[in-house]
């Protein structure tokens, strides 16, 4: 993998959002998910609960809650990848805003591809890299504290992208611009984000609630299709993951991680406010 050179340079936004992980890593949400199998995710999980988790007795119903939740985040990262096709061991993948590894670290025990994925948050940067240190993948999984506006990556060099819960933090007319300038013709952007549903108007009270919890701004559904079309990301799928990521935060309230932001969650998806969108676009 060739190497990312340019200096990272962030705007007082970006520093506070830095600021924000750096604060809230060890949240709970992340922390005590991630200990199940050693995979810390990011995002949020589609699918089923097992009814049983929630009878479970007492002693033991919270962590199987927790277990299940993070079950649930996993299936959502396996969905994300299901999406790319067959990718070769030579191929490079990039996992725009990486977190703490999770998806990138699961990409690659699938392909046995290389993966480079970014973050403007230091703690998560070295988190991840230090996993990929402790799973012998170093040499094909690494993680740099960069700017995904600008990537320092060679043009068309990239066989497939995604963003998992993260372009709330920039504008995606920019990261686009980017992700079409380092992707191969051909290849795959995968996109999973909350979006607030603009048929309905502005941002509802719900949203602008989720938007000061994550210091982030959530697009209109309509901005991602138009920033996709600006530049040269053509959809091929697009799926309303609404109805499967709903009963995931019915369990989250269940536990002990919940950190008070799952209702303005709940509400906003169920009154039709606040989608949990997966789009996947090709590059022409």
């Amino acid at each position: 993998m060739a190497p990312i050179t340019q200096e990272l340079a962030l705007s007082d936004y970006q520093k506070g959002v830095a600021a924000y992980w750096r604060v809230h890593t060890t949240d709970p949400v992340n922390e005590e998910l991630g200990k199940v199998d050693g995979l810390y995710h990011h995002h949020y999980g589609i699918g089923t609960p097992d009814p049983a988790v929630s009878r479970a007795p007492w002693a033991i119903r919270n962590q199987e809650i927790i277990n299940e939740l993070h079950r649930l985040e996993t299936a959502q990262a396996d969905l994300l990848l299901d999406q790319f096709g067959p990718i070769k061991p030579e191929d490079r993948l990039f996992d725009g805003g990486c977190g703490r590894g999770g998806t990138s670290i699961m990409a690659h025990a699938r392909f046995g591809c290389h993966v480079d994925g970014m973050t403007i948050s230091e703690v998560q940067a070295d988190f991840a890299n230090q996993q990929a240190v402790e799973r012998g993948i170093d040499s094909h999984v690494r993680f740099h504290l960069h700017d995904m506006l600008h990537t320092g990556i060679d043009d068309g060099s990239i066989s497939a992208v995604w963003t998992n819960e993260t372009t709330m933090y920039v504008d995606v007319f920019d990261l686009y611009r980017e992700f079409a300038r380092i992707l191969r013709p051909g290849g795959r952007y995968v996109n999973i984000t909350g979006c607030y549903n603009d048929v309905l108007g502005d941002k509802s009270a719900a949203v602008r609630t989720i938007d000061s919890h994550y210091l982030c701004n959530v697009h209109a559904r309509s901005t991602y299709f138009k920033a996709l079309a600006a530049n040269g990301l053509v959809p091929v799928k697009v799926v309303d993951l609404t109805p499967l990521t709903i009963p995931y935060w019915e369990l989250r309230m269940q536990s002990s991680v919940r950190s008070g932001i799952e209702q303005p969650f709940l509400s906003a998806y169920r009154d039709g406010s606040f989608q949990y969108l997966m789009i996947v676009a090709e590059r022409v």
